[in-house]
């Protein structure tokens, strides 16, 4: 597996110029090279089969990531707004047998068995616990990395990748971005696949500088939670030549620029993913110096799939597909083929499955733009990029006897809102909320519900809102409560300006 990582970190060039930064910490492409061979000697003398990686953006995370890939070790890499649930069903169905995490309090709070290796520095501030897997995953030959996305439901599915599928996409991105030598500023979780890819591989394919400060340094709190000031602070030290945001932050970024923040005249190429994007925001951004680009793919992809670039490029589209892949539309569904991921963690029926139905509803146009129009079932995506099943959260407002019905919206979002109707009409508001506030804290926070409104009578079929069985018709409610749904978050996102 040399080849792979020296194609990463470059056999030529300066051996000495600053190849990673995060803080104030530096690291040479030399440097990078001795620290990465060390950690993979150890790990290797260890017999370790699979790393579970819960550790904040930086170079740790970095070192890591590329010594398992060095080793082809599996990688489980954990993001940090998981719930304990959610990272316990990580770690299991990965099988994992070791964790490296720079999160001491993890290592206080969770419960499972953590026994420090003899050999306890795993690199920089991160620890190295071994785990005893409570079972042996089942994974697909050539399974490298396990990714798992924030989820439709509390157990969100391991999508097996292999280290050749992976460069296979960083290398198409990096060709069709084509900026040389970019300085790149991540500002995703790099345990987002993603940034992983598309914010680390393909730079550092480019030649380029990877700057991953920590979350905090950058605003992010969360999933969903962001220090605009912060945020701006960090691109101005760096001088970004690139960066990939979710909506969210590029409407953020946007609107400080709109205020009077100049965007830094570095910046070449903004990607823009995970959540639809609307044409009039991607107008807005461009008008006031970011020069963003739409793009779309999936876990199961590899993370890319098309991307719109300078001289390739119809707002509205989430660009042409990669020049790796192959793109139909088949009874209205996108489907992928080109570098499929392996399957799914344990389980086998969906090994080899061949080209990629996506779930999303699309058209190809005669240029050979992808526009995607929605979702094939009711799964919706905030703008921070989360991924959540509103059934999910609907299930758990409907467990307690308090409330009838819930319906949850929030696509395209940057958080969820309900509309509730209460089994008793003498349920008071308070009552409500205290019951949405302990809800909250049993659900990651990308699904908290951040507001509610209350039905003036429970939906029924006789109106048209649900079917005969009771299911609700989501875009019939939608249109009826417009008015109420959009107030929702103008009285929210107002609150929040002030």
């Amino acid at each position: 597996m040399h080849k792979h990582f020296f194609s990463l970190v470059g056999e030529s060039g300066s051996q000495t110029e600053t190849l990673l930064q995060s803080g104030s910490r530096k690291m040479s492409r030399s440097e990078l090279t001795l620290e990465v061979e060390d950690l993979a000697t150890r790990l290797q003398k260890l017999g370790l089969r699979c790393i579970a990686l819960y550790a904040d953006n930086g170079i740790d995370w970095i070192v890591t990531d590329l010594a398992c890939q060095l080793t082809d070790i599996r990688i489980t890499p954990i993001p940090l707004f998981f719930t304990d649930t959610q990272i316990k069903h990580a770690i299991s169905s990965s099988g994992a047998d070791a964790l490296i995490t720079d999160q001491r309090s993890f290592t206080e709070y969770f419960d499972v068995v953590l026994t420090p290796a003899q050999d306890q520095r795993a690199t920089g501030g991160a620890g190295l616990f071994l785990l005893d897997p409570d079972r042996s995953a089942f994974l697909p030959e050539g399974t490298q990395k396990i990714t798992f996305t924030s989820g439709t439901t509390g157990t969100p599915k391991g999508v097996c990748l292999s280290t050749v599928q992976q460069l296979t996409v960083a290398r198409a991105i990096e060709s069709v971005i084509a900026v040389d030598r970019p300085i790149h500023l991540c500002v995703l979780p790099l345990s987002t696949l993603l940034e992983n890819i598309a914010g680390l591989y393909a730079p550092l394919l480019a030649g380029g500088t990877i700057v991953a400060p920590p979350l905090a340094d950058l605003g992010l709190t969360g999933s969903s939670e962001l220090d605009i000031r912060k945020l701006l602070a960090c691109i101005e030290q760096h001088q970004p030549n690139s960066m990939i945001l979710v909506p969210e932050i590029l409407n953020a970024l946007t609107l400080a620029a709109e205020s009077g923040w100049r965007p830094p005249s570095s910046l070449q190429f903004v990607a823009v993913g995970g959540a639809r994007v609307a044409g009039r925001l991607l107008h807005r951004a461009r008008q006031a110096g970011l020069p963003a680009f739409e793009g779309y793919g999936l876990s199961e992809s590899g993370s890319v799939v098309s991307l719109n670039v300078p001289g390739a490029d119809r707002v509205g589209s989430v660009g042409r597909p990669l020049p790796h892949v192959d793109v139909q539309i088949e009874d209205g569904e996108i489907v992928v083929t080109g570098t499929e991921f392996l399957g799914y963690a344990n389980q086998p029926h969906t090994w080899g499955s061949g080209p990629v139905a996506t779930g999303d509803i699309g058209r190809i146009d005669d240029d050979g733009f992808i526009f995607v129009n929605g979702r094939a079932k009711n799964q919706l995506i905030t703008s921070f990029g989360r991924n959540v099943s509103p059934e999910w959260v609907e299930s758990e407002l409907i467990a307690g006897p308090l409330l009838q019905q819930a319906i949850v919206f929030g696509d395209a979002r940057p958080f969820c809102v309900a509309l509730l109707y209460p089994r008793e009409v003498s349920t008071s508001d308070e009552e409500i909320t205290a019951w949405i506030n302990k809800t909250n804290q049993r659900l990651p926070d990308y699904a908290h519900l951040d507001d509610w409104y209350r039905l003036p009578e429970p939906m029924a079929s006789r109106d048209g809102l649900t079917t005969e069985n009771g299911r609700p018709k989501r875009a019939l409610i939608q249109q009826k409560y417009s008015s109420e749904i959009n107030r929702m978050y103008e009285i929210k996102l107002e609150a929040c300006s002030l």
